[in-house]
């Protein structure tokens, strides 16, 4: 399971002009699911990245997680983070979870972090979606469990 996570001082995504999801200082989180990605992958990813320190103290450190600084999570199902890239100029997608399988990990992901107790939106599954952000930083992390 691949977290391609973005510290963002607000982000949004919008579906045939409509907005699913949005939030101000956070995490924007583009999702990939993997064949071999289960229960136990979606927590261990879903608890690195609430628990990750990328949000600065009064030093400028990264020493504080999304949950300390009062952040959000806006998770995107972002099914090309799966990709084979190592090969010709056309990526393959064999390692990519089943839509079906992504779905309920993608679905069992957002339902974990708000148990978690991060307030969490999203964008819409297997949609075309129209990302919009301001990353703050840039601050971006490939988290792969």
């Amino acid at each position: 399971m691949i977290g391609l996570i973005q510290r963002v001082k607000q982000a949004k995504v919008v579906v045939a002009d409509e907005t699913t999801g949005e939030i101000n200082q956070g995490l924007l989180i583009f999702l990939g699911v993997e064949r071999d990605d289960g229960i136990e992958k979606m927590q261990k990813l879903a608890n690195k990245i609430i628990n990750y320190r990328v949000f600065n103290d009064d030093n400028g450190k990264m020493n504080f997680n999304v949950s300390q600084v009062g952040g959000k999570l806006l998770v995107v199902s972002q099914f090309t983070l799966a990709a084979d890239t190592g090969r010709g100029l056309r990526p393959s997608f064999s390692g990519a979870a089943t839509p079906e399988q992504a779905k309920t990990l993608y679905d069992a992901f957002v339902v974990y972090c708000r148990e978690l107790g991060v307030e969490t939106h999203t964008g819409r599954f297997g949609a075309d979606m129209q990302v919009s952000l301001i990353n703050d930083g840039p601050v971006t992390f490939n988290l792969q469990v």
